[in-house]
């Protein structure tokens, strides 16, 4: 028996498909790997750099679905239809739209797969697939479960590994899909088969991929102690309020933290009233020049996530957040249109105002294209945020600024690893920046939520 796990690519620009050069592990697909008995062949094919081969034998195809990739995946999951073979996907997406998805595939599954996989694997040996698998919640992520990383191999993958400590966030921001996914929970797994699984790899390079790593913040220190005698280089994501606890700052420190994705969002107090972000709020009243102070002082290299669009944002305000950030020297900065995700209070305020977009469905519409705006700001219209955020993107990754930003010494010219890695990843976050602008969402031509 054969199971294909499939990472769908995001679509193409022009006739070209995507070649994604910035592509990591998709961890997900490894851990549904290890969830299946070793007597099953298991293979994965990553859209994102081959072509899948519709044509080989396989007896179960397994789909993991985003938002950005619904489209993609809905097109893979004909490809096999049409060889008669069963199709199974999962993922956030799923959750969001359940009813949708369903429409594309044989089977669902909602939620974390740790709890009906195992289960969903008997039912195809039988040749009795479910229409849908709803998944409890997993109190223990990836309890007794280690990643399999074979089927990475020769990928050709960032030389990072890809974890998780935790899963879900305790915030809950109007315009999130994954407190949506999440409930609004978080759980952390053993730190003991966290450090099992890094002793398991080569790397010493290593991306926790959690929503908010510093959540629990009690767990936190477990693990970052637990990592300071392996000598680990680690990157995640995680909120601003972790600077109100000095001993969690130290120890991260010192278990080998380069730094962190921060949620910044924006440098305007009306717009994280407006969004729900409340931890950010103590930071924002003087546009967290005291937060980054306290951020250089550990030699912590940031990327700074902003959204853009907000009913409090102007075209003049955005450009403002993209003088700040190259002002603040980031290590990165991204500065991503606000999107409404189905599922989420932003999409559904947008929806009963009437603001939203391609008929609501952006996701599934032929004219929509990747990093344009989805629906009508109250401030701007939506080409107009569409060209800013792209001028921000422009701005903060030309050479001049990348070199500019450089110039920080207690990051990113902390010592020759920091520079050496600040120089590999920012040209190569360059390239994307470019590549990925108007992108069209699959590859296909055809109707399906037009």
């Amino acid at each position: 028996m054969r199971i294909a796990l499939i990472k769908p690519n995001i679509g193409r620009k022009g006739q070209a498909l995507y070649l994604d050069e910035a592509r990591m592990e998709p961890l997900q697909l490894g851990v549904l790997a290890a969830l299946t008995p070793q007597d099953i062949d298991v293979v994965l094919y990553d859209d994102r750099m081959e072509e899948i081969p519709f044509d080989e034998p396989t007896d179960l195809a397994a789909i993991t679905v985003e938002t950005y990739t619904a489209r993609r995946a809905y097109e893979i999951s004909a490809e096999y239809a049409k060889r008669g073979v069963p199709v199974i996907m999962g993922g956030m997406h799923v959750k969001l739209l359940p009813g949708e998805v369903k429409e594309h595939c044989d089977s669902i599954m909602i939620g974390d797969a740790e709890d009906k996989w195992a289960e969903m694997i008997e039912d195809i040996k039988k040749g009795s697939l479910k229409k849908e698998y709803i998944c409890g919640e997993v109190a223990v992520p990836q309890k007794g479960i280690m990643t399999r990383r074979d089927i990475f191999e020769g990928k050709g993958y960032l030389p990072i590994t890809l974890l998780q400590f935790s899963r879900g966030c305790r915030f809950s921001c109007r315009y999130c899909a994954s407190s949506v996914y999440f409930e609004k929970s978080h759980h952390c797994r053993r730190v003991e088969e966290v450090i099992e699984e890094i002793k398991s790899q080569k790397r010493k390079d290593l991306f926790f991929v959690d929503d908010n790593i510093v959540a629990d913040r009690g767990k936190a220190k477990e693990l970052f102690r637990a990592l300071i005698p392996l000598k680990v280089r680690w990157v995640s994501q995680a909120s601003i309020d972790m600077l109100e606890d000095k001993e969690l700052m130290e120890l991260m420190v010192r278990s080998g933290c380069l730094g962190n994705v921060i949620g910044f969002e924006s440098i305007k107090e009306a717009s994280i009233k407006g969004m729900g972000k409340e931890v950010n709020k103590t930071y924002v009243s003087d546009k967290y020049s005291k937060a980054i102070e306290v951020l250089r002082s550990y030699g912590l290299q940031t990327w700074a996530a902003f959204t853009v669009g907000h009913d409090t944002d102007t075209v003049e305000s955005i450009r403002e957040t993209c003088e700040f950030a190259i002002k603040s020297k980031f290590c990165f900065a991204a500065y991503n249109i606000l999107m409404p995700y189905p599922g989420t209070p932003l999409y559904e305020e947008l929806k009963s105002q009437n603001r939203l977009l391609y008929d609501g469905k952006w996701w599934l519409h032929s004219e929509y294209r990747f990093n344009h705006a989805a629906f009508v700001p109250r401030n701007m219209t939506p080409d107009e945020l569409t060209e800013v955020s792209f001028f921000c993107r422009k701005k903060t990754n030309s050479i001049a600024a990348i070199i500019y930003r450089a110039f920080e010494f207690r990051t990113n010219m902390r010592n020759p690893l920091r520079f050496m890695e600040y120089c590999l990843y920012n040209p190569l976050f360059r390239k994307e920046t470019f590549k990925k602008q108007d992108m069209r969402l699959g590859v296909d031509d055809w109707e399906g939520g037009e």
